[in-house]
């Protein structure tokens, strides 16, 4: 979770309760549990999806363009305090790759970057470097909160090889009021109770060991981001057409 950096593949599955509990073990064979992940232990991840009034970025996500970013503010803990360390994180794909860039910094300085483009204290090189990166997406939109997601994660990693990890989110709640992180975990629920999203995120090709096991299991892959089944949702409460860009 201190990765500052990277780029990687990004593939998703839905999985029910039971094709969960069946492929759970064979991971476990070719994968150690993350650290916060012990004995089927899971983490929390609590986000502050930004947009602009008109939700453009998420409308141009939806549209499927070769080129797509969005901005998120991220907390693996319910901020009690506006000094409290949080995560602010630009995320790319471009050609099917993703590239993410995460900056630290205390929720006050994550507030006061967004809202007024006052730039937070840089840790180090690489933080200012995502700081300024972060600073050049702000002068090309215009946003504010548009969504809070959060849900439970259980997270692998692959004993040969650590850059290779999958994870399983579930309760994975949103809502569209109380934009902020110190506001704590509520909302509607995005998928089935006995629902799992899986990502398989890669630098390389999938081992064949994992595609014979999703196989076997009937697990197949799909297109599934969270804020824009969120906002097709809304746009479904709204009457109102989803995937149109001005």
């Amino acid at each position: 979770m201190s990765i500052s950096t990277f780029k990687r593949y990004e593939l998703k599955f839905l999985l029910s309760k039971k094709q969960f509990d069946a492929l759970m073990p064979k991971l476990l064979e070719k994968m150690n549990p993350d650290k916060n992940c012990q004995n089927g232990k899971s983490y929390s991840i609590y986000n502050i999806y930004y947009d602009t009034p008109d939700n453009h970025l998420i409308r141009t996500s939806l549209s499927k363009p070769s080129y797509k970013e969005k901005l998120r503010l991220r907390s693996y803990t319910i901020p009690t305090s506006l000094e409290d360390k949080v995560f602010l994180e630009l995320k790319k794909k471009t050609a099917g790759i993703v590239h993410k860039r995460r900056a630290t910094m205390t929720l006050r300085e994550a507030y006061e970057f967004v809202e007024s483009g006052r730039h937070p204290a840089a840790a180090n090189y690489i933080n200012e470097q995502v700081i300024n990166e972060i600073s050049y997406f702000l002068s090309c939109y215009n946003v504010r909160p548009a969504a809070y997601i959060s849900y439970s994660r259980i997270a692998l990693f692959g004993k040969e090889d650590k850059a290779f990890r999958i994870t399983f989110d579930r309760n994975i709640q949103t809502r569209r009021n109380d934009l902020c992180l110190e506001a704590g975990c509520s909302g509607e629920q995005l998928l089935g109770i006995d629902q799992y999203l899986m990502e398989v995120k890669i630098s390389g090709s999938v081992p064949i060991w994992l595609t014979e096991i999703l196989s076997d299991l009937k697990i197949y892959k799909t297109s599934f981001s969270k804020y824009g089944t969120e906002y097709k949702k809304y746009c479904m409460n709204k009457n109102v057409k989803a995937h149109s860009v001005a």
